[in-house]
Parts: structure tokens; sequence; C-alpha cells
């Protein structure tokens, strides 16, 4: 999501993140529930689960949640640490700030946000 950053707003972006830890079989975020942060992992692994079937492995590097950071809908999915698990976890509130002072770093967000739905769609154009 921050593909398109500079490192100077790579820098802004990982200033507003807080660590957290979650041990292994933890919910990190529960399909159904109010949407809230959205989190990298820094270190260990997370499935994701929809309806109580796996669709995916998450491992460092990886993110979930950019979409609650935009609207207040509850989560898609649940997200559950495969083994320790530490993340890097922006709220809402600290990203719309980010994006409201900086009209690059929101453009560069929406660009980014954009190729991923059209890659989700399956989209080749418009």
């Amino acid at each position: 999501m921050f593909q398109g950053l500079s490192d100077k707003e790579l820098r802004t972006v990982a200033a507003c993140a807080h660590h957290e830890t979650y041990s292994p079989g933890t919910e990190v975020v529960t399909q159904g529930k109010a949407g809230g942060p959205f989190f990298v992992i820094l270190e260990g692994a997370a499935e994701v689960l929809v309806d109580g079937v796996l669709q995916r492995r998450l491992e460092a590097g990886d993110f979930f949640g950019e979409m609650a950071l935009l609207e207040h809908r509850p989560r898609a999915g649940t997200v559950r640490a495969v083994d320790a698990l530490t993340t890097a976890t922006i709220t809402s509130w600290d990203f719309l700030a980010l994006l409201e002072e900086s009209w690059p770093l929101c453009q560069k967000v929406l660009v980014e946000l954009s190729r991923r739905v059209r890659e989700a769609d399956g989209a080749a154009h418009d």
C-alpha cells in the first residue's frame, strides 16, 4: 500500500505506527467485528480465514486491514497468529491525519489502492 512512497514519506508513516505482539492462536482481527487498525507483519506468520475457511498465509512484509483505515465496516475475515507475531500497527485516525497533512502522500496511497482493486478484480485497464 505504501509502495510509491519516498523514504521520507515512509519514515513519516512509520512514526505513526506502534508495535504489537500476539501469541500463537490469537485472533488479531475477527470477521464481523468492527474495523480498526492496519497491520504490517514484522515477524512471524498469520492465517486469513473467511467463514472459518483458510484463504491464505501472511508472513513478514505482508499487511492487512488497509480498507479499515478508510471505512468503518466490519472485518471481512479473521486473521489469526500462526506463531509468535509482531506487527507494526497504524490506527485509522493517525492514518487519516497523515493523508490530510500531505496531498502527495495521499495521492500515492490512492494510486496503490486503485492498482490493488484492479488487480483483485482482474481488470487489465479502465
